[in-house]
């Protein structure tokens, strides 16, 4: 057998907080070779992220590391910072878990991969952008040419992590470090690009260290797995051995939470068909359009699209990223002006509302971002970030303000004593159900969820998804609920609304949608989720590769 690309022997991370050293990841032991591809896998906050960091001393000033770390044979601890930069990008590149924040919003998209090309390799500024535009068509951003000139706030949150991964295979690096490589795209956008990782392993004999809380791309992609809880290595083993016969506990508590597509029960409208109340959310004709920036054309982003939601309903948005579902849930409290249709909310019309009649409605409306690193404040503790809605709407101040606080922690299952943290001291699964927490905060009428399970390892994620059916059986809010997650909508919603391009092609109930799809793009959409099994998922795709 030929030597490990990476070697990592005794691995321990360590960080400094309030005097006292606390473990991050303990004992580390695992080699991984080329053309394979090694998956970690555990809860949120149990040192998968913080590994992958280590291995490239990318971590905060506060930690320490000790131990080994191996690249093609050369030590990476203790290297100094001139050695780590001809190995970060070229030979170890990575893929981070939030793209809005991994990627400079100042720099368009094309700049930064081709300053990742021109950094490593002899090229010119012209055949550099030729290789941009080539890297940003291989992972399918559309229109090419014109998206190398974009900002990533341009972009939606799927093409933003193509953009990073498209940055990450620039200089055809011998290991992959990919953080939830697929977190924010949507099923039939992340099978391509699982097949294009797939294809860069076996044509450049690449390694690739995968990180990740979804099960269905670990049984697509994992040749070995890792399970981590608390820092520590509980079970390792092959895919096979893994899912077909774990030995830990854990983990056989890790793969009864994730959640499998038909597997529940058809849920009940919570209002009788014949005699529906008035709806908490209305779309009618709504068409929304991005206006004419400098060069940049207007932009057509929704086309006439009409949508209900009724009191103690949960909606599923689902589509493709880009297709515009995070537009109509930010159109839907405000956000965004629509540019002609009607658009209601608990009853008022906001069409053309004020700025301050839409700070009233909003008391009775939250919303849960894509993003939670950049939809918290930096400088503000999680427990203010909380209390701040309830503050500023006069609802609790002081000691009641700080009970409420903590009880809202509990509810996302948060310790209390999180509430004095920063947002950078928390992993990205703790980040989001902060966000969570403070949607929750004035009891709203309508919850819009954008992507709310994305950072959530799945048993975290099961945990939530009865947290939120408890919450809004008990609070009778309603909810548009947009995710890529076909599973998590299937143990969600009641009604299921697909999208297109801006448009809505289908709509219907849970079970019609899931099980008796109409329009060709629910189908292809269908047909791509992944599913927690290698031998099954191995099946399905190649019967999908077959039938392109």
């Amino acid at each position: 057998m030929s030597e490990p690309v990476l070697r990592v022997k005794d691995f321990t991370v360590e960080f400094w907080v309030d005097g006292t050293w606390y473990p991050a990841a303990v004992d580390m032991n695992f080699d991984l070779y080329p053309g394979k591809t090694l998956a970690i896998v555990g809860e949120s906050g149990s040192g998968k992220s913080t590994t992958a960091m280590g291995l490239m001393s990318l971590l905060a000033s506060n930690a320490r590391t000790s131990g080994s770390v191996q690249v093609k044979g050369v030590e990476m601890l203790g290297a100094s910072p001139r050695e780590l930069q001809k190995f970060r990008g070229k030979e170890v590149a990575y893929i981070f878990q939030e793209p809005m924040t991994a990627l400079n919003p100042v720099y368009t998209i094309g700049f930064q991969i081709i300053e990742t090309l021109r950094t490593h390799f002899d090229m010119g500024p012209t055949q550099a952008r030729a290789r941009a535009i080539e890297l940003i068509t291989l992972v399918e951003i559309p229109d090419p040419e014109k998206s190398v000139d974009k900002y990533p706030h341009q972009l939606s949150g799927g093409q933003r992590q193509r953009a990073m991964i498209a940055q990450a295979l620039a200089c055809d690096p011998a290991l992959l470090v990919a953080d939830e490589p697929t977190t924010a795209l949507d099923v039939t956008v992340q099978a391509e690009i699982l097949d294009l990782m797939r294809g860069l392993r076996d044509k450049m004999n690449s390694a690739i260290l995968l990180i990740t809380h979804d099960m269905g791309v670990v049984a697509d992609m994992a040749d070995d797995i890792l399970v981590m809880k608390n820092g520590v290595v509980v079970d390792q083993g092959s895919a096979d051995a893994i899912f077909n016969r774990p030995s830990h506990p854990y983990t056989r508590e890790l793969l009864a939470s994730v959640p499998k597509l038909g597997s529940t029960q058809m849920r009940e409208l919570p209002y009788a068909t014949e005699s529906k109340p008035v709806p908490v959310l209305k779309l009618e004709n709504v068409t929304i359009e991005y206006p004419k920036r400098g060069r940049i054309p207007a932009f057509t982003a929704v086309r006439d699209f009409n949508l209900e939601i009724y009191p103690g309903e949960i909606v599923g948005l689902v589509g493709e990223s880009g297709s515009g579902k995070t537009t109509v849930g930010r159109a839907s409290i405000g956000l965004i002006p629509i540019k002609s249709g009607k658009l209601e909310v608990v009853g008022r019309d906001i069409s053309g509302a004020s700025m301050k009649e839409l700070r009233e409605i909003r008391r009775n409306t939250g919303i849960v971002f894509q993003d939670p690193a950049s939809s918290l404040n930096p400088r503000l503790p999680i427990g203010e970030s909380i209390g701040e809605p309830l503050f500023l709407a006069n609802i609790a101040k002081g000691k009641e303000l700080d009970a409420r606080v903590e009880e809202l922690l509990s509810q996302v299952e948060l310790p209390k004593s999180y509430r004095n943290r920063y947002p950078h001291e928390l992993s990205g699964g703790q980040r989001q159900r902060v966000g969570i927490a403070r949607a929750l905060a004035l009891a709203p009428d309508i919850l819009i969820a954008d992507e709310p399970t994305s950072a959530l390892d799945v048993s975290v994620q099961a945990r939530f998804l009865e947290l939120l059916q408890e919450l809004q059986a008990e609070l009778k809010f309603a909810c548009l609920f947009i995710s890529h997650d076909l599973a998590v909508v299937d143990i969600l919603c009641h009604r299921i609304a697909v999208m297109q391009n801006g448009n809505l092609v289908e709509v219907g109930s849970r079970d019609a949608i899931l099980k008796n799809p109409q329009d060709p793009y629910t189908q292809r959409l269908l047909s791509a989720v992944p599913v927690p099994n290698p031998q099954e998922q191995k099946a399905r795709r190649e019967a999908r590769l077959a039938s392109k």
